[in-house]
């Protein structure tokens, strides 16, 4: 019985090791066209791409900024943000900022919110994400109106609405503190 024990884990063993092996350069392509994706819809149009990773001012986890030139002039940055405080766990999204730090666009990444509520967040689900369009941070406190903030909630979805506000400001408090150094012309690789 030990032996076919063995043979059983084995074998599983090597399944799981093969089918591990076959999928993953597929899934990691698929996730840079996502990325891609992501940035184009949160950047104004550019011919060259920057990116550095920088640790945010709140949070443990570094984040992605996509520095976007178009003829050696800054068009914007997309921040690859995330928060832990989703309704159903992590919430990551692309936010793209001006050079002043003004919203162009936010889309969500990846989710696990729940169906016909939380994932209103997405841009094929719902335009609520598009409140955010314009949205200067300076001037409006990214927080639902709920706490006393200046973005409309997602109705029976309010804990969703307050996680993407942490992750979009999580992205603008980091861009702001490290505003200087991104973008520094001097600084581009």
């Amino acid at each position: 019985m030990v032996i076919t024990l063995m043979v059983v884990a084995a074998a599983a063993s090597f399944t799981l090791a093969t089918v591990y092996n076959l999928t993953k350069g597929p899934i990691e392509r698929s996730r840079e066209a996502a990325r891609q994706q992501a940035i184009g819809m949160v950047l104004p149009e550019y011919d060259t791409l920057v990116t550095k990773k920088l640790m945010p001012v709140s949070g443990s986890d570094s984040l992605e900024f996509n520095i976007g030139y178009r003829d050696g002039e800054l068009v914007g940055v997309a921040v690859a943000t995330y928060t832990g405080m989703g309704y159903s766990g992590r919430i990551r999204a692309m936010v793209g900022f001006d050079p002043e730090g003004v919203i162009i666009d936010v889309v969500a990444l990846d989710h696990a919110e729940t169906p016909g509520l939380g994932d209103k967040i997405e841009k094929g689900k719902s335009d609520w994400s598009d409140q955010f369009q314009g949205f200067d941070p300076r001037e409006k406190t990214l927080k639902v109106r709920q706490d006393q903030g200046d973005v409309d909630g997602i109705t029976a979805a309010t804990i969703t609405a307050r996680a993407y506000c942490d992750a979009i400001d999580r992205a603008f408090q980091t861009f702001m503190a490290n505003k200087e150094n991104l973008i520094n012309k001097e600084e581009r690789n």
